[in-house]
């Protein structure tokens, strides 16, 4: 009779764990949804390389963000120039349960890099990132409603080093304001 019941209550605690899981992810959509949201528009600014072969390369982007179909996420597509030379540029975040998963590029199995966990928290995504031997991070802020500041970190032995730095603005259209007489 003891088994049955620490059975059936070792059953319930799952069960009420498992309901604890996907309140929390469910909660959480809402809450992701308002950063994603922000990422919406045309984003255009100047990065920096600042760390490593390439250190004080310089480059401007033009992304532009949009949602994702199915779910929580976002997607930057774009370029980004040094120069002459345009490179296409494409993020996908979509939530992945308790994380979010996605690629830069086409993904580490191409000239990409994986995103393989992730974290929003209130104007601030923090994803994981990976290809080969490389693992790191990347943080978005939103500062206000037009400026977005994009970090790329790389883990040495243990210590995350910036590598590539960016400030975005938000591209508005000006309108005229002005009265009749």
């Amino acid at each position: 009779m003891f088994s049955r019941v620490r059975i059936l209550a070792s059953g319930l605690a799952g069960a009420i764990a498992a309901a604890a899981l996907v309140a929390s992810a469910a909660q959480a959509a809402p809450r992701d949804k308002a950063f994603f949201d922000g990422v919406q528009g045309q984003w255009s600014g100047p990065g920096e390389i600042v760390a490593g072969k390439y250190k004080g390369t310089k480059f401007t982007c033009n992304l532009a963000g949009s949602s994702v179909e199915n779910g929580s996420g976002m997607i930057l597509d774009g370029t980004c120039r040094v120069g002459i030379f345009k490179q296409p540029m494409k993020a996908v975040i979509k939530n992945a349960g308790r994380t979010y998963r996605g690629q830069f590029l086409d993904g580490a199995k191409g000239k990409g890099l994986d995103i393989i966990s992730g974290n929003v928290t209130g104007q601030k995504i923090v994803v994981g990132i990976t290809r080969a031997k490389l693992n790191g991070a990347m943080i978005a802020r939103l500062q206000g409603k037009n400026t977005m500041t994009v970090t790329i970190s790389v883990k040495v032995e243990n210590t995350m080093v910036p590598v590539i730095g960016m400030n975005l603005n938000r591209q508005t259209e000006e309108i005229a304001v002005g009265s009749v007489d």
